[in-house]
């Protein structure tokens, strides 16, 4: 995965050494209280949740600035045998390294790896007044198919989009 800009970022798939790494930049999101449902990040769920990645060899991959890791996209698989075919998208990137279109470079690579792996559908869910991100799942083939009114609250009560992408007929 090369990248398209003159400085050192790269993409790396998710390490057990990078666990922590991961954790330190979702924690940071997650504390802005405004891209994801989380307050802040507990060190032990995310470890759990690194390991469950890598075991399942879920499509995961971290954005590097050099050497620290400053973003990631990953999906995270659905348990059931029926559910098979789709994942959950999520991402986050520290806000120095937003507005740059590192975010859609990430995301790309992140669902091509993602169909490699025979996912048919990835969904999400995005916050609807984040009019950014929906402007960058709806570039990269994201529908929106429904809306949860108030289904955030976390400084106020906030809707949510689902939206989803289905890999295209070969």
């Amino acid at each position: 995965m090369p990248s398209p800009y003159t400085t050192p970022f790269t993409l790396q798939p998710l390490t057990a050494e990078r666990g922590e790494d991961f954790w330190r930049v979702s924690d940071s999101v997650a504390r802005e209280r405004r891209y994801l449902c989380w307050h802040e990040i507990p060190a032990e769920l995310s470890a759990a949740y690194v390991r469950s990645q890598l075991e399942q060899e879920a499509p995961h991959l971290l954005l590097l600035d050099g050497g620290q890791v400053v973003g990631w996209c990953d999906v995270a698989p659905h348990p059931r045998p029926a559910h098979s075919h789709r994942g959950t998208l999520g991402m986050g990137l520290l806000p120095s390294h937003r507005g740059m279109g590192l975010g859609g470079w990430l995301l790309e690579n992140t669902l091509a790896q993602a169909e490699r792996r025979g996912y048919h559908r990835v969904e999400l869910t995005v916050r609807a007044d984040n009019e950014h991100a929906i402007r960058l799942y709806q570039r990269h083939g994201f529908q929106t198919e429904g809306r949860q009114r108030d289904a955030v609250r976390m400084d106020g009560f906030h809707d949510l989009l689902l939206m989803a992408r289905l890999r295209a007929p070969s």
